[in-house]
């Protein structure tokens, strides 16, 4: 049987008039701003006019550790919201914005998959409105600024050793990991040591998620560290005046992006830092103004549930004042499997051993949810046509036992409608009102002990092993005052440990944390485990290769 890839289906679509999408969560044309006939951005000012009115109930989607198999996380997010929708609920999306590196690298897109997308695929996949290009300018703005600094007499007293920020790209480059600059005389620059990290990785799109409104982000961007001076004194943004300029390139695409799904569910798409480097969820702007304009919203969060579900639940809901109400834990016979030992290309076949080696990732995430943080959930199982009866009956066992239940999700094959067990069963925790939300560290314990707890707790670890730059830079970090704040651990997705190859539910391991660094505007600290890296690079066959363009402008090859 040969299925039509996502594009195909994306481009066969019946898009509606975004003006028509607006209307339907009560919008007027005076309120968005047109980006062609199906995209639009939203004034955040309408935020003043909604302030009283209530707030939607919120599910979060997450997942188990990602593996080559494929989960369906944001597959699943746009299907539930379209089967809310089905159901009779006023239900809205709120999802992150792709990024360029892994669209043209391994990972591909960011727009759901089968007929659970959202639309128009290629240009949310690609250039979108801009608002990655915005964060760019922003960024390579200020480090610009910091080397005019320097090069122009430094009344500051910045040791060029000692400079902390970096340019970014939108692309997946391992050739700008390091990098030597300032070269060819002095007319030229001071010459420095440097490096790029990819735009998503950059602070200012972990700021630009974070703030709540443009004062907020103005507020934040002054107080990023930039460097620091020949006596160990911290250097920010607003040091070198830079914060006013960096939100005059930001102001427009602070303005959430309003699309739609295959199903004409309305959908926000905006901001998009990575999960395991970053915090990993969509803006705080578009998830608080989803939430006063519906009933229902869907929002996911990056990667595993102990990735993108703890610093959502540990970060965004902080700065937010948000809680979720319900959160869906996605999960495939074939990943879970993978999990357990088999390989790749094995995965179609019954395996119930296997499957009840890997179980336990599933139950891990679970128990982090359920106990750890003290949410409702129920686990989506995102069926394949291969899945057999007896391997999703052991599923369902096993989350029964936790006492949560497996719904099947067959939202990838029919849309709304394949997920409209999944639906119900949401509305039915909601509606039970099970909830002792509490994040899992209290923001008066130090930043080592911040660490251990979410390594202990979340992955599982037996401890953490700080190498002495990491203890340096904790010192560091608290001496300047910022002791209270949330840790952001940067760490593979691919596993709960620092070790990628560590499957399923490991035991019996540490985390190593190598460096440790305050991202003060974002307003929390970031530990760096394993061997993880800001810049990431293309695989041996980058999806790019098999992108092209017709004579005609369509594209083919995006996934």
């Amino acid at each position: 049987m040969s299925f039509k890839s996502d594009i195909e289906i994306a481009q066969e679509a019946k898009l509606e008039p975004i003006r028509d999408i607006a209307a339907r969560i009560g919008l007027s044309e005076d309120d968005i701003e047109y980006y062609g006939k199906y995209k639009a951005k939203v004034d955040y000012n309408i935020m003043k006019r909604l302030e009283n009115k209530k707030d939607a109930k919120l599910i979060l989607t997450t997942a188990i550790n990602p593996t080559p198999a494929g989960e369906g996380k944001t597959t699943t997010t746009v299907g539930l919201g379209d089967a809310l929708r089905k159901l009779g609920k006023n239900a809205v999306i709120a999802l992150r914005e792709p990024s360029l590196g892994p669209v043209f690298g391994v990972k591909g897109g960011a727009a759901g998959g089968g007929y659970a997308q959202v639309v128009p695929m290629e240009d949310i996949n690609l250039h979108f409105t801009g608002d990655l290009h915005a964060i760019t300018a922003a960024n390579n703005l200020l480090a610009a600024m910091v080397d005019n600094h320097i090069y122009q007499g430094n009344e500051l007293g910045i040791d060029p050793r000692r400079v902390v920020w970096k340019r970014c790209i939108d692309m997946n480059d391992r050739q700008l990991r390091f990098v030597v600059d300032g070269l060819g005389g002095k007319a030229n620059g001071v010459p420095r040591e440097d490096g790029f990290d990819i735009t998503v990785a950059s602070e200012i799109m972990a700021v630009f998620c974070l703030a709540t409104d443009l004062e907020d982000l103005k507020n934040r961007l002054s107080r990023i560290v930039v460097a620091y001076t020949y006596d160990g004194k911290p250097v920010t943004a607003g040091d070198l005046k830079a914060q006013g300029a960096m939100t005059a390139l930001l102001k427009d695409a602070f303005k959430p992006n309003l699309v739609q799904t295959l199903e004409g569910t309305p959908a926000f798409v905006h901001g998009g830092p990575f999960a395991n480097i970053a915090h990993g969820c969509n803006s705080i702007i578009a998830t608080k103004m989803a939430m006063k304009l519906a009933d229902y919203v869907v929002t996911e969060a990056g990667f595993g549930a102990d990735l993108g579900a703890e610093k959502f639940l540990d970060i965004k809901c902080r700065f937010a004042g948000i809680r979720p109400n319900a959160v869906v834990i996605v999960a495939t016979i074939r990943a879970l499997k993978y999990n357990g030992g088999v390989p790749k290309e094995k995965l179609n076949e019954e395996n119930l051993e296997a499957l009840r080696k890997g179980l336990p990732n599933l139950l891990k995430h679970v128990e982090n949810i359920t106990v750890k943080f003290g949410l409702p959930a129920v686990v989506a199982i995102n069926r394949f046509p291969t899945d057999t009866q007896a391997e999703l009956d052991l599923v369902k066992e096993e989350c029964k036992a936790l006492g949560v239940n497996a719904v099947l999700s067959e939202v990838w094959a029919k849309g709304g409608e394949g997920g409209i067990d999944l639906a119900k069963e949401v509305l039915r925790i909601i509606d039970e009102g099970k909830n002792n939300y509490k994040p899992i560290y209290p923001l008066e314990m130090g930043i080592a002990e911040k660490i251990e707890t979410i390594a202990r707790e979340i992955y599982g670890a037996d401890g953490v092993e700080f190498t002495a730059a990491a203890k340096r830079e904790i010192e560091t970090i608290e001496k300047i005052g910022f002791r209270n704040v949330p840790v952001c651990i940067a760490k593979t997705q691919y596993s709960l440990s620092d070790n990628p190859a560590l499957l399923g539910r490991p035991t019996g391991f540490k985390i190593t944390v190598r460096n440790v660094r305050i991202s003060a505007g974002a307003g929390f600290a970031v530990a760096l485990t394993g061997e993880i890296m800001t810049m990431p690079g293309l695989p041996k066959r980058p999806a790019a290769e098999n992108i092209d363009v017709d004579e005609n402008g369509r594209i083919s090859g995006l996934f």
